[in-house]
């Protein structure tokens, strides 16, 4: 028997009939999951969760509204506003581009109800309007009546019920729902009622704990509730309470416990394991984390963490088997503090997640699951003049400078970027504005070398005028573009001789002669480096010794960052301050696109991205300077699947950021996966 769930102002469908998901993966990356799921379920494990932010929105933030899955749409059903007000409209949302469309309107508008599918028909249980009522309201199902309209007014729960769940069952012969948990004005409902025509209610079982806004799902017989908030008079607490619901005989027990008490999470069953994600603590802040719970052990395991903080959302699941997917609604976010937290730091959203097994997120368990790298991630803070590394946990486990890890001599102001060097023993970098680079030891922060006149711009030997991506190569040289001085230079540290340059010094593109405000100058695996000019927009090859090798002018791009090679013809960069967000592209040698990450608004835009770099799963990390983030977005659904900072929250406190201008990643074995070819 396959089980649908609906939950509260929360909507979980298992569809018994299956049916394609509304925007089926890429191949390679249905194919990567599989075979990962496999692999994992063979060793007796489970998968953690890859969670995108897609790359379309809202039309209006909305929280506390009912979803219930459709074929391959999901359907929205009444909620909260950002001012305040609830709902009564009835749309139909395409999971695969974004699109809503207004299909009804509820004969009274409503918030914090549940609803569920029973034949043709969708149902929408009590809820606050404002206050708790126990209206049951009705309309055709939308995709197969194709009509729009208001709803009616069907019938009434035996007594009032806001902040309830449904579970709807056998949804291929016209489907039992189940209402479970809530809140009638003053106490918690413990009674679970069943009803297969929205009219007539029948109790089945009783809850051992009464909670509203608790994570309900069904799977094996059984029902599931996570947490929830206490509702008993004059309760302001939440339990983490596991609660399981035995729908053959009726009895409910607690069969465990979530890692910490909260409400308002979402629920869905992938593969056979029931994920919760998201969620409130009681008086504190909203959550990140996603906890797999195991039907058959009991076990909990941490599993990943949100891109972005969500409680009180809608929710539901399209698909079947490999493609099934869990979806995120909207919700609210009351605060955000510590190290997991993510995305925008509070009110109301207009984003959507999407929930899958992670194909490179290892088991679900160990702290670092579901996370997009593994070793250190660097992260050149620019705005906080600091450098920090942190874990896949998304905890910083060092940061210079500091009281213990004293400056450079003239100070440490404006880190651009910063690259691991010599095995992962140290870090060079280059301070953008303190016209200067320096090397420093990681993790001792000893200075080891130091190039430039703090502060004093020039062109004189020993000079830099604003040095952008030095790199140290294998042969021992330095490499850095000196944009302002219009040149890329090659400097041997032992002497701090300019033992090659590319560029005359004068601000123009002349192939072999000069060069036009260059800021990025990577090396390449042959020897030669690729050469970015923000002034007429061209992406170049030289030799060091300034031969170039082949040169390409993209008239699209305002201001071409970083330019990564990806394949023989394939490359990757940042187009930093296009009119109205920033962009990411790849490109070839002949100007060709094919493909781009453009997000014109919402949680998915980026503002002024200077560096994007392809990590070894395929992912792309990218620093988002002008958003204070750094996130990780999958290329074959272009969505936002990891952050590290809170979105337009500059700050330096844990899981802050501030203009964050460049990032590495270093490995266990201290190899740099990104940028392999450098010393």
């Amino acid at each position: 028997m396959v089980l649908v769930v609906a939950l509260g102002v929360i909507v979980l469908i298992l569809n018994e009939t299956g049916g394609s998901k509304g925007k089926p993966p890429a191949p390679t990356r249905t194919t990567a999951t599989a075979a990962a799921d496999a692999h994992l379920l063979a060793r007796g494990q489970v998968p953690s969760i890859e969670a995108g932010v897609e790359p379309w929105t809202l039309p209006a933030a909305l929280s506390r509204e009912a979803v219930v899955a459709d074929g391959s749409s999901l359907v929205v059903l009444g909620g909260y506003t950002a001012s305040g007000s609830s709902l009564s409209g009835v749309a139909t949302l395409n999971v695969a581009n974004g699109q809503e469309t207004q299909d009804a309107s509820l004969a009274a508008p409503v918030h914090d109800a549940a609803a569920a599918m029973l034949g043709h028909r969708v149902f929408v249980f009590g809820g606050g309007s404002p206050n708790t009522v126990a209206t049951v309201q009705s309309i055709p199902r939308p995709n197969a009546s194709g009509s729009t309209g208001t709803g009616v007014v069907s019938g009434r729960l035996p007594t009032p019920r806001s902040d309830l769940a449904v579970v709807s069952v056998g949804a291929k012969n016209g489907g039992t729902a189940y209402i479970v948990g809530g809140y009638d004005g003053s106490s918690g409902e413990p009674a679970v009622l069943s009803t297969t025509d929205g009219t007539h209610f029948t109790q089945v079982a009783r809850l051992a704990v009464p909670v509203r806004y608790g994570a309900v799902v069904a799977t094996g017989g059984s029902i599931y509730v996570f947490g929830g908030e206490l509702a008993s008079p004059g309760s302001t607490g939440a339990t983490s309470d596991i609660q399981q619901v035995n729908l053959s005989n009726g009895q409910t027990s607690i069969i465990g416990h979530l890692p910490q008490a909260l409400y308002g999470a979402a629920a869905v069953v992938l593969g056979g394991t029931i994920y919760v994600a998201g969620g409130q603590v009681p008086g504190g802040v909203t959550l990140t984390q996603i906890d797999a719970f195991v039907p058959s052990t009991h076990r909990i395991l941490h599993a990943g963490l949100l891109p972005q903080a969500v409680a009180f959302a809608g929710y539901a699941t399209l698909g079947s088997g490999r493609h099934a997917a869990g979806y995120i609604v909207g919700g609210e976010v009351a605060s955000q503090s510590g190290t997991d937290a993510a995305g925008m730091a509070s009110g109301q959203l207009t984003s959507v997640l999407e929930l899958r097994p992670s194909p490179y997120g290892g088991p679900a368990g160990p702290a670092s699951a579901g996370a997009p790298f593994s070793g250190t991630l660097l992260i050149a803070d620019r705005g906080n003049n600091r450098l920090l590394t942190i874990s896949p946990s998304r905890k910083i486990t060092w940061v210079y400078p500091t009281s213990k890890l004293p400056p450079p001599p003239g100070g440490f102001y404006f880190p651009d970027d910063a690259f691991f060097i010599h095995h992962g023993t140290a870090i060079i970098s280059n301070q953008e504005n303190n016209d200067t680079l320096v090397e420093i030891g990681y993790p001792s922060g000893k200075i080891l070398w130091q190039y430039g006149h703090p502060g004093v711009p020039g062109s004189l030997p020993g000079y830099l005028f604003q040095p952008d991506d030095a790199y140290l190569l294998k042969s021992g040289l330095v490499t850095v573009a000196d944009a302002s001085n219009n040149r890329i230079l090659f400097i041997q540290p032992s002497t701090n001789q300019i033992v090659h340059q590319i560029g005359n010094g004068v601000d123009a593109h002349v192939p072999g002669v000069s060069i036009a405000y260059p800021n990025g100058d990577t090396p390449l695996a042959d020897g030669n480096v690729l050469v970015s000019e923000i002034n007429g927009s061209w992406i170049d090859e030289y030799t060091p010794t300034g031969t170039m090798v082949w040169s390409h002018q993209f008239p699209t791009v305002n201001y071409p960052s970083d330019p990564q090679q990806l394949g023989p013809d394939l490359f990757l960069m940042c187009d930093y301050n296009p009119p109205g967000e920033g962009r990411i592209l790849e490109f070839t040698k002949q100007g060709a696109i094919p493909w781009e990450y453009d997000v014109k608004s919402g949680d998915g835009m980026l503002k002024r991205p200077s560096l994007a770099e392809r990590l070894p799963n395929g992912l792309i990390m990218v620093n988002d300077d002008h958003r204070d983030r750094v996130v990780a977005i999958d290329p074959t659904t272009k969505e936002i699947v990891w952050q590290y900072g809170l979105t337009d929250v500059p700050g330096t406190a844990p899981g802050f950021l501030s203009i964050p201008d460049g990032f590495d990643n270093l490995l266990a074995n201290g190899t740099t996966p990104t940028h392999p070819v450098t010393g």
